[in-house]
């Protein structure tokens, strides 16, 4: 790994932001080469994952990573992890009374972590004829690489991941440095009591031993980096954590102010135990980019996103936090790439500015390629409307108005990226005369967006996407994510998909404005002495539930339009009818 870059501190904040952390991690760790000797990527792996050192000697490699999550969320994982086993606790016994042992047996490991634990102790290396690896988990030695991920895929295929996973640890393929996992013992991941709820309940939280534990596991991994640009943060949107990231962000600011900090907030398509009230805790709590597969953040969403050659169960938390993971890798390149990076704190300026601090995102996962064409034969395929669905329960605009935008191509490798025309040739389109794939993307972008401040960034190597990255993809793609000049005969088999194109776009623009509105028309019709009692005693007082109110209708009065008119809500428009 390079020995300069910009370090970026990662901290996940709830169940859902833990499943789709783990799939961003695994798809991370997939990238990763310990071969000196292999060209360095695009993407500088440095800039999230840590150098150590286990007590044996061996060179480990760990997310730079803060994981909160609620008792009971770990099941077979161990919070303190394995790479730094001191072993069994020797310590002397000093209670003389009689001693009563209630013993629980642990939780069974699916067949994907059991084969992992065989990677651990060289079992399956041996078995190939190759030495034991040094490397944690699956992140083996150069030698092993193609091996493991070659067994992973076996296992992959033996059976279905999304009948067995529960937790995000089930299908957790690296490990964690010791610091990494907070445990909040104070409220239960299962069960109907003690439960984290309300937005109060997880501000409260931040004080006491869970704010001492969290400043120290932070000052771990800041004190080591040499040239920190800032944090990214993922919040569960759905209960008490959106509070707990409020109070987070803010410490954040206020102890490490300078330092860009993106907070992404994730909201499942569906969540158990699910009830109109529980979902009204959502209405409170957006206050960054929320990224999602919902048709809306509100209590009655519309059917969810889907995408033209994806066959993803909205349901099942495995597939949808996979969606948001993959489309993530392609919204945080800009700040990870080891040439012409942009810091955080860019990114944040370019689309958060005149206090508009929302932002919307969109994505086109996968984007559709024909194997071997060009990107403007791409891109002039889409000539009526960008191929990209929401991923913030926003509809796009259709009037082409837009503040700021961002927008992020990666994985074309292996396709041409302008049009290989025979000299003489007309082109077919004005993105068939360009000489460059960014003029060739700006082009595209700009005829939807005409007047809108556009950055954009190209990332020729795909994610790679193997075990556990569930298989959720059209049988009209190829093993590289490219659509298939044929269909595929019936019957034949589904390509195992290893890397797929992604066009994501980040956007500020007046669409947000309704979508705020509609937030505060939710809020504010919202009784809340009929909320649930960890709402009313837990939650803001009064007056300060009124305040955040007026501050969201404010904020999306910076969305209006350019005419002056006033953006109403749906429940307002309803109250007139």
């Amino acid at each position: 790994m390079s020995s300069f870059c910009r370090e970026v501190i990662t901290l996940q904040l709830g169940h859902y932001s833990n499943f789709v952390g783990t799939h961003w991690w695994n798809l991370q760790d997939a990238s990763l080469s310990y071969d000196h000797e292999t060209p360095p990527g695009e993407i500088q792996s440095d800039a999230v994952f840590r150098e150590g050192q286990t007590p044996g000697g061996h060179i480990t490699y760990t997310p730079r990573l803060i994981a909160m999550d609620l008792k009971g969320s770990l099941r077979t994982l161990r919070q303190e992890g394995h790479l730094y086993d001191a072993g069994k606790d020797t310590s002397a016994v000093t209670w003389e009374g009689n001693l009563t042992m209630h013993k629980e047996s642990p939780p069974a490991k699916n067949a994907f972590l059991e084969t992992l634990d065989k990677l651990d102790r060289g079992e399956i290396l041996a078995e190939a004829d190759f030495s034991s690896s040094s490397q944690p988990q699956c992140s083996a030695g150069s030698v092993s690489v193609d091996t493991v991920n070659s067994r992973l895929a076996q296992i992959q295929r033996g059976y279905r991941l999304e009948g067995i996973v529960r937790v995000w640890s089930d299908f957790l393929r690296i490990h964690l440095h010791p610091r990494t996992i907070s445990v909040i013992h104070q409220y239960n991941h299962d069960g109907e009591t003690h439960r984290l709820e309300a937005f109060g309940q997880g501000e409260a939280l931040l004080q006491g031993s869970v704010l001492e534990e969290l400043e120290d596991r932070l000052h771990f991994f800041v004190e080591e980096c040499d040239y920190l640009q800032g944090f990214q943060v993922l919040c569960d949107l759905a209960d008490g954590f959106a509070g707990l990231g409020s109070k987070v962000t803010e410490m954040l600011q206020d102890s490490y102010s300078g330092r860009g900090i993106l907070t992404w907030g994730l909201a499942p398509v569906s969540h158990p135990n699910s009830t109109p009230v529980k979902d009204l805790y959502r209405l409170h709590s957006s206050f960054f980019c929320p990224l999602t597969l919902r048709g809306g953040l509100g209590r009655r969403p519309s059917s969810p996103t889907a995408f033209p050659y994806l066959n993803y169960d909205p349901s099942l938390w495995y597939h949808s936090s996979a969606v948001l993971a993959l489309a993530l890798d392609a919204l945080t390149a800009p700040y990870r790439l080891r040439n012409n990076s942009v810091p955080m704190w860019q990114v944040a300026d370019t689309l958060a500015a005149a206090g508009r601090k929302v932002v919307a995102a969109y994505g086109a996962v996968p984007l559709p390629m024909m194997h071997g064409s060009s990107l403007p034969d791409a891109l002039s395929a889409c000539a009526d409307a960008p191929p990209w669905k929401p991923l913030s329960a926003c509809s796009e605009p259709d009037d082409g108005r837009c503040y700021s935008q961002w927008a992020t191509l990666r994985g074309f490798e292996g396709q041409r990226l302008i049009s290989c025309l025979a000299p003489g040739t007309t082109p077919p389109t004005a993105l068939h005369s360009l000489h460059s794939g960014e003029d060739v993307l700006a082009s595209y972008i700009g005829s939807f967006y005409p007047t809108a401040p556009l950055a954009l960034q190209l990332v020729c190597t795909p994610s790679k996407l193997i075990p556990p990255f569930p298989q959720i993809f059209s049988q009209h793609l190829d093993s590289q994510g490219f659509l298939q000049s044929q269909p595929p005969p019936p019957g034949s088999p589904v390509p195992v998909v290893s890397s797929v194109p992604v066009m994501t776009s980040l956007q500020s623009g007046p669409a947000l404005g309704p979508w705020l509105s509609e937030l505060h028309g939710g809020a504010s019709g919202s009784d809340i002495r009929r909320m649930a009692a960890s709402f009313l005693s837990h939650g803001p007082e009064m007056a300060d539930y009124q305040e955040a109110l007026e501050q969201l209708c404010l904020l999306a009065r910076c969305y209006r339009d350019d005419s002056g008119g006033v953006m109403r809500s749906s429940s307002e428009e309803d109250d007139d009818d």
